[in-house]
Parts: structure tokens; sequence; C-alpha cells
């Protein structure tokens, strides 16, 4: 073997393409897709969507990481644990209750933060199981103050303050819950049987008959909520007579 043979590079691997140098600089690559870098809002994204589907039981990092078709390691660089997904995946949802201008209406601006807050909830039946975790997002926080500027509008202050604006949040809280697992998990036939139990027994229930209970052809679950919050907000005198 010479010299120029045992400096000279071999190429015997089969199949390869054998070009020249230099060649690199002039080949066309093909374009290929780029993959998508991985961010704490993908992953917030991601897991609003896991939980829309299959619910908090459902919704595990390992699971997660193949939605976004990453290596569960990759997660933590962005979020610690799952209770890390869970509150940014609710303060994510929050910013869904759109805000609007204050009025001099502050019932009015009130009711519509409210029926927003409830609609969102009853998108994600997942969320006002949450709602118990501390709140510290900032789209829950801007909301909240929202609110609490059209209460402040109306004449409250102090414990009163706090006292109407817990109200308010567990109405909406408990009714959607009420809506995630009655009205939309349980069998239907369930709530037939209940109503027929009911009205086949109107000694024992004189209230529940007469009110309709349970009656859904009577009162839908909008108007129900609707009634309730006007009760609510009627009850709620401004602080100066009104």
């Amino acid at each position: 073997m010479t010299d120029t043979e045992f400096h000279q590079p071999r190429d015997d691997t089969p199949g390869e393409h054998r070009g020249h140098a230099g060649s690199v600089w002039l080949r066309e690559e093909p374009d290929r897709p780029r993959p998508v870098p991985l961010t704490r809002q993908r992953i917030v994204d991601a897991a609003v969507t896991l939980l829309d589907r299959h619910g908090i039981d459902g919704l595990t990092m390992r699971r997660l990481a193949q939605l976004l078709d990453v290596t569960p390691t990759a997660l933590y660089w962005h979020v610690k644990t799952k209770d890390d997904v869970l509150d940014l995946a609710l303060d994510h949802v929050f910013g869904d209750v759109p805000l609007s201008e204050a009025t001099d209406d502050w019932r009015g601006d009130a009711r519509a933060l409210i029926r927003n807050w409830r609609a969102v909830m009853v998108r994600h039946p997942w969320a006002p199981g949450l709602i118990g975790r501390p709140m510290l997002g900032p789209n829950v926080l801007t909301r909240t103050e929202h609110l609490q500027a059209a209460l402040t509008r109306g004449g409250l202050s102090g414990v009163e303050l706090t006292m109407v604006t817990r109200t308010l949040a567990n109405y909406v809280i408990g009714t959607a819950l009420t809506e995630a697992t009655w009205c939309r998990s349980a069998d239907p036939q369930a709530r037939t049987e209940a109503r027929r139990h009911i009205t086949a027994n109107p000694d024992a229930y004189p209230t529940l008959n007469s009110s309709g209970h349970l009656d859904t052809a009577r009162w839908s679950d909008d108007d129900l909520f609707e009634r309730g919050l006007d009760l609510i907000l009627a009850a709620t005198p401004r602080q100066d007579g009104e």
C-alpha cells in the first residue's frame, strides 16, 4: 500500500452516495419540519386537553409527555410536579372568563362576570373540583379583583364585601360542580327514576313535588342559575340604603 493509498479516505459502505470534497455546500437539502420547542404554555395547553378528555385522575406526567411527544424528564425543566400543572391549567381556563368595562350598573357588572365564570366551569368540568386550591394565578386574581371592584361600587366593604364575594364564588362552584357530576355524568335514567320516586310520594315530599324539583322540562340549568344569581344580587343592598 502506498502512502497515497494509506491517506485516501475510503467509502466502502454499501448504498452510500459517494461525492467529493466541497459538495456539502452545493447540495440542496430537503426541508424538514423542525420540532416545536417545549414551553410552559405548550405544557399547559396539552394539560387542559387531557383534563377535558379524562378528568383530573386521567392527567399524569407520562401521559402529558406522550401527548407532547417528549420524555417525561423534559417536562421537569418547566414544571416540577403534577400540582404545578394543575395550578397552571386552572389559572389558564380562568383566562377565558371575559372582562368587561366597568359601568354604573354594579349588579350588571357582577352578573356578567359570574355568568361567564360559570360558562367556563361548565366547559371544563374538572375545574370546579380544583377551586379549593390556593388561587394565586394572575388570571384568577384579576377576575377576583374585577368582581370585588363591582361590589365595592355597590357600596360593600370589609366583612360584607368578603361575605358576598365568597357567596357568589361558592354559588358558581357549586352549580358548575353539580352540573358536571349529576347532569352530565350520571345516567339520564337515574334522574328520571329520582323524579318518579318523588312524585310517587307526595305526602313524604310535599315541597319537592310542588316546586318541581328535578323537573328539567320546567326549568333548565341555565334558567335556574340565572334566577338564583338574581336572588343573591337582589339581597345585596348598598350600604347607603339602596
